[in-house]
C-alpha cells in the first residue's frame, strides 16, 4: 500500500510507539492526527512533528469517541488510515489477592473494547477512500501469554482474533486492508516495569518496521524477535511459552 499523502490517525500517538510513527509518516508527506488522554503531552509531542494536530480523547469513553468521529467527519473527511496503537498494561501474577478481574477489565477496554467502538465508527469514513487501511499493535504476547502481565496478554489475543476476522470481512466488498503489527517488548516508558529499558527494541525500529510491511502488503508484521518466536509458536506452544517466560 502506499502510504504518502494520506490523513491517518494514531491513537497513542504522544509517546512510544505511536509517536515514533507518527514522525515517519509526517516525513512522508501524510497528514496526523495523534489522539491519547493527556492533552498537554499530545501538544508537546505535535510540537515537534510536521503537519501533526494533537486531540485530546479518551478512548475508553463513548462520549469521548463520538466527539471525536464527528470532529474527524467535519475536519478530516479524508481520513484513510487508522493506526490503533493505544494500550494499557498491569504488571502482576495471577493469586488469591492479585486483584486481576478489575486488571483485565481496565485492560480490556482500553486494549480491545475501545479499539472495536473506534473501528467501527471510522469504518463509513475509510469505506469512503479510493485507498484505506487499519492497523491494530497487537504484541508478541498475543500468541503466548508473559506471566507478569497476564491480562495485558490476554487483550492482545483477543485484538489478534479481531484483526484475522475483521480482515477477512473487509476483504470481501471494500478498499479497507487490515494490518497487524506485532512487536516484542519495546524500550518505552509503558515497558520499564517489565525490563523494556534493557531489552526492549527501540520503538523508532519498530516504526521503521511497520512502514515497511505496510509498504509491501504484509498483512502481519512480526518486527525483530517476534518473527523467529512466531515460528517456534507454531511448532510448539509449550516451547514458545517457556521461551517467552525465561528471563
Amino acid at each position: 500500500m502506499n502510504i504518502t499523502n494520506k490523513t491517518v490517525l494514531i491513537t497513542g500517538g504522544g509517546s512510544g510507539i505511536g509517536y515514533e510513527t507518527a514522525k515517519l509518516l509526517s516525513e512522508k508527506g501524510n497528514k496526523i492526527i495523534i489522539i491519547g488522554r493527556n492533552a498537554d503531552k499530545l501538544q508537546k509531542a505535535a510540537a515537534t512533528l510536521k503537519n501533526t494536530t494533537a486531540i485530546a480523547c479518551d478512548i475508553t469513553s463513548s462520549d469521548n469517541v463520538d466527539a471525536l468521529v464527528v470532529e474527524i467527519g467535519r475536519s478530516y473527511p479524508d481520513l484513510s488510515v487508522l493506526i490503533n496503537n493505544a494500550g494499557k498494561a498491569f504488571v502482576y501474577t495471577h493469586s488469591e489477592t492479585a486483584g486481576a478481574v478489575d486488571k483485565a477489565r481496565q485492560e480490556m477496554e482500553t486494549n480491545y473494547f475501545s479499539l472495536v467502538d473506534l473501528t467501527e465508527k471510522l469504518l463509513s469514513v475509510l469505506k469512503s477512500q479510493p485507498e484505506a487501511a487499519i492497523i491494530n499493535v497487537t504484541s508478541i504476547v498475543a500468541f503466548s501469554p508473559v506471566i507478569v502481565i497476564p491480562s495485558y496478554s490476554d487483550s492482545k489475543a483477543a485484538v489478534h482474533s479481531y484483526t484475522l476476522s475483521l480482515r477477512h470481512t473487509l476483504a470481501q466488498d471494500t478498499n479497507i486492508k487490515v494490518y497487524e503489527l506485532m512487536p516484542p517488548t519495546v524500550n518505552t516508558e509503558f515497558s520499564k516495569e517489565i525490563g523494556g529499558e534493557q531489552h526492549g527494541m527501540p520503538a523508532n525500529e519498530v516504526a521503521e518496521g511497520l512502514i515497511q510491511g505496510i509498504e509491501n502488503d504484509q498483512y502481519e508484521i512480526g518486527v525483530g524477535l517476534t518473527v523467529g518466536f512466531r515460528d517456534q509458536f507454531f511448532t510448539t506452544e509449550e516451547q514458545a511459552f517457556q521461551a517467552i517466560n525465561q528471563r
